[in-house]
């Protein structure tokens, strides 16, 4: 059971990081990078609850379970493309956030790989993710429901 029923408790605020999910969502990035995204900065942080919706989610959409089983080792797999690659590389990097964030290096991949557009959805869904995961987490918020 949940600790906090946070939507009913500060519903504007709630209401507010919904809209910003909605938001990127409708954005240039590609929505299986997105997903990806979401289910790697969540397996990172431990969410459940993100992780079981996201998965979920992505499996709606056509991804494959081979490639969801395998996104926990990314780096070792041949299933991912450059592109999702590089996103991965910087959503963990953007989630860890070393002593030094994301270093040039993976910034550079990013450029090389996203339009300006794609790269501020890819750092938008990057915090958007880790948001819920820093309520879901704390919260104990338990899968089902959405």
């Amino acid at each position: 059971m949940s600790r906090l029923n946070l939507p009913k408790l500060a519903p504007e605020v709630y209401k507010a990081w919904a809209a910003a999910e909605m938001a990127i969502h409708q954005g240039p990035l590609d929505p299986v990078v997105r997903e990806l995204v979401k289910i790697r900065v969540s397996q990172i942080n431990g969410c459940l609850y993100c992780i079981d919706m996201h998965t979920t989610q992505a499996r709606k959409e056509g991804e494959s379970e081979q490639r969801i089983f395998h996104l926990n080792a990314w780096r070792e797999s041949t299933l991912f493309t450059e592109v999702e690659k590089a996103a991965l590389e910087y959503a963990e990097a953007a989630t860890e956030l070393g002593p030094h964030g994301v270093s040039d290096e993976v910034w550079a991949t990013v450029e090389k790989h996203f339009d300006e557009g794609q790269r501020g959805g890819l750092v938008a869904i990057t915090a958007q993710i880790n948001l819920w995961n820093r309520l879901g987490v704390p919260l104990r918020i338990q899968p089902g429901g959405y």
